[in-house]
């Protein structure tokens, strides 16, 4: 499932949600991405996200397909948030579940260095030296190329 918002969700409620909802449930794995409170020696005050509104949930579910081919999951949801947020404010919630944890762990993995990546978001910081776009990072890119050659 994928949801993009600018509301906050509940991590509990999310995991409580799969592991209520589906059986056959060996491991559940998430991960959360929160807004840094620094960047470099800079203090970040707010992140606004941007994204494009159809092209970017057609991106989630490709990037989430993936995902369901290359390990059986028992569930997979992705959230993510867009709009103005402040430093410790919720931006991405993964949640992979599996008959196995190895699935489990991989597939979340695989879901957030694809994110990082793949994603249409774009990000702005505001710090107390002004505001900048935060640029793509080599080191996301070097960690997306393992998984083109890892397969189940």
């Amino acid at each position: 499932m994928i949801r993009v918002q600018s509301e906050d969700f509940d991590i509990g409620d999310e995991i409580a949600i799969i592991s209520n909802q589906k059986k056959n449930i060996g491991g559940i794995c998430s991960f959360t991405g929160l807004v840094r409170e620094f960047d470099l020696n800079n203090k970040i005050q707010t992140m606004t996200l941007e994204h494009y509104p159809g092209m970017t949930e057609k991106q989630l579910d490709k990037i989430e397909k993936e995902a369901n081919n290359r390990w059986e999951l028992s569930d997979s949801l992705i959230i993510h948030r867009y709009g103005r947020l402040k430093p410790k404010d919720k931006i991405v919630l993964v949640i992979t579940a599996s008959i196995h944890r190895k699935a489990a762990f991989e597939s979340c993995e695989f879901l957030m260095d694809w994110l990082k990546t793949k994603a249409p978001f774009w990000k702005m910081e505001e710090t107390d030296s002004g505001s900048h776009w935060v640029a793509a990072k080599s080191s996301d890119d070097l960690e997306v190329e393992k998984w083109s050659t890892k397969k189940k």
